[in-house]
């Protein structure tokens, strides 16, 4: 399964989600989010400046787009007129910096808050990193303690369960989601050891498609841990996938082309390619 370049000449592509036809991610060190359609035309949604790195992306049942902000403790709404405005103020609640979130149908937005600033920090971490729930009037808890570095996360296609993925860990972990929202159960959805898991998106049959950056490769896994295909991103660093298209069956991944080490710099070149899979996204 080749994949084949979509864009081109970007600086670090992550956190992609398909809505209303197109591919939207955040270009984070050029601070911009985008949206690029299934024949590679691409469009700015918004440009920050200097004191902003956009992550995660999610939208509210009303269509309003949600940015989590990596340089500050914010989460971020797009209003109709393209106004950007505050939705969240989670400084007394989030240690480290903020990373990908997920959005449910209710509007309730699952953002991961990495717990450290050091990668290289002794593991595991002291409770610090956490999963919290922002509601749709911007209030947010915490609704998951004791994470490190979660990142990637995607809810079921029935809303019962969320998973979320740890690099450091090098496992996913998955939780039950009550009607309101809750999480609970707490369990290893997959132990990927030795790879480490970064960027995920779920497939109609619950099988997660995992990128896997160090060792080159996007696998999709089902629950425990059973890899069942796998695809080669030779030269590449896959960091985050995405499932979409018009028949849901196109498999997005947003890669790094240079040198592991432009990531330190904020310098590096990406590219999202894509490759037709058997399954399609849930929806």
């Amino acid at each position: 399964m080749p994949l084949e370049p979509l864009l081109t000449g970007l600086s670090f592509a992550e956190c992609p989600r398909w809505h209303r036809g197109r591919l939207w991610f955040s270009d984070i060190f050029a601070r911009r989010v985008m949206t690029v359609d299934s024949h590679g035309q691409a469009d700015v949604v918004v440009q920050f400046g200097e004191g902003d790195l956009p992550a995660g992306l999610g939208f509210l049942p009303d269509g309003r787009l949600l940015i989590a902000d990596m340089a500050r403790p914010v989460l971020l709404r797009v209003e109709p007129d393209g106004s950007v405005v505050t939705h969240a103020d989670l400084a007394g609640l989030a240690v480290g910096p903020l990373n990908d979130m997920v959005v449910d149908p209710e509007g309730r937005a699952y953002v991961g808050a990495s717990g450290t600033d050091e990668i290289t920090a002794a593991r595991p971490l002291s409770g610090t990193g956490s999963i919290i729930r922002v509601d749709p009037d911007g209030s947010a808890r915490i609704v998951a303690e004791r994470m490190d570095a979660p990142n990637g996360p995607v809810l079921s296609p029935d809303g019962t369960q969320y998973v979320v993925a740890s690099l450091p860990a090098q496992e996913l972990t998955g939780f039950d989601v009550a009607s309101d929202g809750t999480l609970s159960g707490r369990r290893v959805w997959a132990d990927l050891s030795p790879a480490g898991p970064d960027g995920i998106t779920i497939d109609e049959q619950n099988g997660i498609w995992v990128c896997a950056p160090m060792q080159a490769e996007v696998r999709r896994v089902v629950a425990g841990g059973e890899v069942t295909a796998v695809i080669p991103t030779p030269g590449r660093m896959p960091i985050a996938p995405c499932l979409g298209g018009d028949d849901g069956r196109t498999l997005f991944v947003c890669s790094v082309t240079s040198d592991p080490s432009t990531l330190a710099t904020m310098t590096s070149d990406s590219v999202i390619e894509t490759v037709r899979v058997d399954i399609p996204a849930a929806g």
